[in-house]
């Protein structure tokens, strides 16, 4: 015999998803209620270079011409890593989660300083922290000692998102955690290649 559910399981369960949207929103007011003006401009201008994974490719080409044959490949895993993560977010993931809208920064007050262009697509998940997260997990697994400078890196672009009020914080934890695992793939069959080799 297949177990049957309570009658308020499924209320249960819809209460529970209901508090996790009012933490999403309590947090993201918190944010938006910071009042650190010093960060303002930094912040923004990382969250727009960070459109379209500028950074990563700037830093795999760096790895590619200065790093010798590990450097090449670091990038290349870096760049799989960021493919394989981004197709996901931005296609399968963002349609489904098609009634996430953006979030209301005037409503919650977020600062106009900090703002950048508001994107067409969804809001879960956050492609940016995706692609931040797979590439720094992917590169510091092939290149231990430049692991903390690029998840330090991935961070500041992570929270920029919120910061500058066009995501959420679970957007950001959910693209952040596919990342990280696409990143973590990428590194591991990158290793195994080189110790066949």
């Amino acid at each position: 015999m297949t177990p049957t559910r309570g009658p308020d399981e499924g209320g249960r369960l819809l209460r529970s998803l209901r508090r996790l949207e009012a933490y999403d929103h309590a947090v993201f007011g918190s944010v938006a209620r910071l009042s650190v003006p010093v960060l303002d401009e930094p912040l923004r201008r990382v969250s727009d270079f960070a459109n379209f994974s500028k950074p990563w490719f700037l830093t795999a080409g760096a790895l590619a011409l200065f790093g010798g044959p590990r450097g090449r490949r670091a990038a290349v895993t870096g760049l799989s890593a960021v493919g394989a993560a981004s197709l996901l977010v931005n296609q399968p993931m963002k349609r489904m989660a098609s009634e996430r809208t953006r979030p209301d920064r005037g409503g919650h007050g977020v600062p106009v300083e900090r703002w950048v262009p508001m994107p067409s697509s969804g809001s879960f998940p956050s492609g940016h922290s995706a692609s931040a997260a797979a590439f720094a997990v992917a590169v510091g697994g092939v290149l231990p000692r430049l692991r903390r400078p690029l998840l330090a890196a991935a961070s500041v672009v992570a929270f920029s998102r919120v910061y500058t009020g066009v995501h959420y914080p679970s957007d950001v934890l959910v693209g952040v955690t596919v990342g990280a695992v696409f990143g973590r793939l990428a590194a591991r069959i990158a290793l195994r290649r080189r110790s066949r080799s």
